[in-house]
Parts: C-alpha cells; structure tokens; sequence
C-alpha cells in the first residue's frame, strides 16, 4: 500500500526556557509516494534535523510525523527500529558500508536483519547491484570499489528491501561532481521505478536539480519550494 510522509508543525528544541535552541520551528512538509524531494539550506538550517525527525531517527519536541497511520513521534524506539529496517532506506554520504562484507553481502544486510533467509537476501542484492550496474563485482569488499561504485551497492542495499520511503543526506559529498552527478542519476532513476519517495539533503543545487521539488530552510523553517524538472535537466546533461 502506498502513502504519503506527513510532517506537521515539527518542533525540535535543545535546552529549555530562554536559553532553547530551535533546530526546527514548525515545519510542515508531505512528501508523496514516487516522489523525490531535495531540503536545501546553510548548515545549521535543521536540514538533516528535518531527515532524522521524517525518519524517525529523532522524536520531535512537538508535532507529528504519519506514515502509513502512525505517528512516529508516538513510537517506541523498538517499532522505529523495525520500521527504519522494513518501511525506510538510508544512504549516507560515506556510504558507511562495512568493509569486511562483500558489495553483495553489503546490500543484503538491511534484508537479513529483517529475517530474511540469507540466500533469498543475497538474490534480491545480487538483483539490485545488477540493476545498479555492479553486475560482476559482487565479491568484491568496499576497499576494492571506487567512490562512485561504493554508493551505487549503498543505493542497492537502500533499495533492496522494497522500501516506501528512501532518505539521502548528502549521498553526493564525498564524490567529484561528474560522479556525484552520475550516483544522483541512478539513485533518483531507481526510487522512482521501484515508486519509492525519496527526501534528500544537500548543499548542491545541482544535485536538488534531479528530484521533483527543493524546499528550502533556515533557521528552522522552510522557506520556500520549488517545482524541478528533473527528465528535463537529465536530458540537458546526457
């Protein structure tokens, strides 16, 4: 079943009294099912406090987080847990792979640890790094894959388990441009077929170029949004 993310009136504080920091000031923001959106802003904007909070990495001082009929804010950390594993995908900017794990075994993990059988986790991540273009370097450890080819197994490992909603905080930043711009191409290409909403959070204008809408932030709230027109952009750089 598809469904919309629907943050509501999100607040996110440090300290208490006068002396509160506001990381989010009431940011309300839905991102629908096939949907990619890009949150820009200058560090300290509540950029990646936003992406936490949406992914339920952290419970917000106040409002509302629902997916899928509930409210992350009201969770447990246990459901979190189960949810970041079943429902969400995760792709970071250093990829964060394990080094010891082969790229195949690397994109299966998320599945394993959600129960499924390894051999059935290692067909499904074999699928993906196929499908990524890794097709042949299965075996392969992170310290024998460049930056570009080490995202691409972080893409399939977000990707592997089917998930409603796939988070990216600066998937692009330890890559050079052409690259980055080339990862951006197969993770925005590869939620969209699978119907997945992507959220990414970057600094790069060229990288928000490739989803469907930028949201803007500072100082905690959002700004302002833009409506991208990312097969046009893709085409403009072929």
């Amino acid at each position: 079943m598809t469904s919309p993310l629907v943050a509501t009136d999100l607040v996110q504080t440090y300290g208490e009294g006068v002396t509160a920091t506001y990381a989010l000031a009431g940011v309300s923001l839905t991102v629908a099912p096939g949907e990619s959106v890009a949150i820009m802003g200058p560090s300290g904007s509540g950029k990646t406090t936003l992406l936490h909070c949406l992914a339920g990495v952290l419970p917000p001082t106040s409002g509302s987080v629902v997916w899928r009929g509930a409210d992350l804010a009201t969770l447990g950390d246990r459901r979190r847990t189960a949810l970041r594993r079943t429902d969400f995908g995760f792709v970071f900017q250093s990829g964060q792979l394990l080094p010891e794990l082969p790229a195949v075994e690397n994109a299966a993990l998320p599945l394993m640890l959600a129960g499924t059988s390894r051999r059935e986790a290692t067909r499904v991540a074999a699928a993906w790094l196929a499908h990524l273009g890794l097709a042949g370097m299965e075996g392969r450890r992170p310290g024998e894959l460049s930056g570009g080819q080490a995202q691409r197994v972080a893409i399939a490992r977000a990707l592997a388990g089917a998930p409603g909603v796939v988070f990216a905080d600066e998937p692009t930043g330890a890559l050079d441009q052409a690259t980055g711009a080339d990862v951006l191409g197969v993770l925005t290409s590869a939620a969209r077929s699978t119907g997945a909403a992507l959220v990414v959070v970057t600094h790069d204008e060229a990288v928000a170029r490739h989803c469907s809408r930028t949201v803007t932030m500072r100082d905690g709230r959002i700004t302002g949004t833009h409506v991208n027109h990312p097969a046009a952009h893709d085409e403009a750089t072929r």
